[in-house]
């Protein structure tokens, strides 16, 4: 391959299509996959380098397997694969159709990919493996099987990361731990949200420089530092309240 290639499992999402746009902007030449793939046609249409869409169905991890192989094959192999799946549910009652989807979707469809996509790379002898995690995954939490699917995330990318070491092939494996930016939105607190490009702009950056993990962004770092210090009978007892509106002042 003499222009740079890459595949997002997952690029759907707003966060995927930013990361898409600026890679495209770059010239790299992108397969982009999705569950849905007809609604990616206009976003692939307005890129300016060459793209193509294909359909990944997360959910049935032997043909997503299948369904990536097709896609590399087409491409002739690719440089960076990029791994962007996940959902997530939050209720209180923690009913386990909840449960479920979200251990077949983060943990059995996120390994297929991983899997598959470590085994096309050492098969072709070098490449980039970047998955889109969480920091959720550094301590259990409300939404259960979410915060310890992302821990199980995190450690399959260290193994993955080993494997190549043991191999010693040039395959780099990159942690991307995203800060909890839905739940600060949610929250309204201004001051952990980071406009879309920014986050994707610092994606970009720490998979260019090769990073073993990486926590997005930046300024995440610091709650990421706390909730690994701080002890479990103030972790669990911790909570993020809405702000309430500030009243007027009578004039």
């Amino acid at each position: 391959m003499t222009q740079a290639t890459a595949i997002i499992i997952g690029a759907s999402s707003q966060l995927s299509r930013e990361v898409a746009l600026q890679l495209s902007r770059q010239q790299v030449e992108l397969a982009l996959l999705s569950p849905q793939p007809e609604m990616l046609a206009e976003f692939a249409a307005s890129l300016p380098g060459k793209v193509t869409v294909h359909a990944l169905d997360i959910y049935q991890p032997q043909q997503a397997i299948s369904q990536l192989e097709q896609v590399w094959q087409s491409l002739g192999g690719a440089h960076l694969i990029l791994v962007n799946t996940g959902v997530n549910h939050y209720d209180p009652a923690l009913p386990w159709q909840h449960e479920d989807e979200m251990i077949a979707v983060n943990v059995r469809g996120f390994a297929a990919m991983c899997n598959t996509a470590f085994r096309l790379l050492r098969e072709q002898g070098y490449g980039q493996l970047g998955a889109i995690n969480s920091i959720a995954g550094l301590r259990g939490g409300a939404s259960v099987a979410y915060h310890a699917s992302k821990a199980f995330a995190a450690n399959y990318l260290q193994g993955l990361s080993m494997h190549a070491q043991r191999l010693k092939l040039p395959i780099t494996i990159t942690d991307i731990q995203l800060g909890m930016l839905d739940k600060a939105a949610m929250q309204g607190a201004r001051m952990w949200l980071v406009p879309l490009p920014e986050v994707a702009r610092q994606i970009l950056t720490a998979l260019a420089k090769g990073k073993r993990r990486v926590c997005v962004p930046k300024r995440w770092r610091l709650m990421a530092w706390l909730t690994r210090l701080l002890p479990e009978y103030i972790y669990n007892t911790r909570r993020w309240k809405k702000k309430q509106p500030k009243p007027e002042k009578s004039k």
